[in-house]
């Protein structure tokens, strides 16, 4: 078979299929133009949608950040001049105050986002640090439902410890447990062991001692396990 044939088979199989493309459509082009509309539909929705998302996540990163600016500025010192173009705080609770509102209004606004799962958290922190235990508990327990898991890990030894300055021990013993069989990157297994041995010094000396030394056999050469050693020393 010759170029030229070849050319000409090429032309027309190219021909059928568009011939034959083309009465399709015209056969079911009300068919064809509504699907055709839908799809531009469905994909300008997409958009819309990412567009949204996006922007919504940024907004909730830009107020969240605002927060932590806020509330990991440095404590000032007596007789110690204020930083310039930085707000002096002179006590946490203070600090705590200026953060919480903005922690307040991410987590109000874009709970839905990790950025908002994270102000919830910290809004139990800074209603905490305030005093407000019924609000920080209200808030914190609601943070232990997040999706992300390092969030909810966070929340979790907040609400821990918050019950135990409550009094509430064996609550408190109960979520460092769940941590520590769930750990995250957050919140590893050994820090929540350290704090559970914590709360065990007074109560369960004896529980904390084991703690102690599993953290310091099985952690070996971390800052936990220096901890460990120091604090099987103190309680000897």
């Amino acid at each position: 078979m010759d170029t030229q044939t070849r050319h000409a088979l090429k032309q027309d199989k190219f021909v059928t299929v568009t011939t034959s493309g083309l009465e399709w459509i015209g056969e079911h082009r009300s068919r064809v133009l509504v699907w055709g509309t839908g799809v531009v539909v469905v994909i300008g929705l997409a958009v819309a949608a990412i567009f949204m998302y996006t922007s919504r996540e940024a907004a909730a990163n830009q107020l969240l950040g605002q927060a932590m600016d806020i509330y990991q500025t440095p404590l000032t010192q007596p007789n110690q001049p204020a930083e310039p173009g930085v707000k002096p705080y002179a006590t946490a609770a203070e600090r705590a105050s200026a953060a919480y509102p903005l922690f307040r209004q991410a987590a109000d606004r874009y709970g839905w986002l990790r950025a908002g799962e994270m102000a919830l958290y910290f809004t139990g922190v800074t209603e905490r640090d305030l005093g407000r235990l019924p609000a920080a508990q209200a808030d914190l327990e609601r943070a232990t439902h997040a999706r992300n898991d390092g969030v909810a890990a966070l929340a979790k030894i907040a609400l821990a410890n918050l019950y135990e300055q409550m009094g509430r021990n064996s609550q408190a013993v109960t979520l460092f447990q769940d941590v520590i069989a769930h750990p995250t990157a957050t919140v590893p297994k050994p820090e929540a062991q350290l704090q559970l041995a914590e709360l065990y010094e007074t109560t369960q000396p004896a529980e904390a001692r084991r703690l102690y030394a599993e953290i310091k056999d099985q952690d070996k050469g971390t800052d936990a396990a220096q901890i460990a050693t120091q604090k099987l020393e103190s309680l000897k």
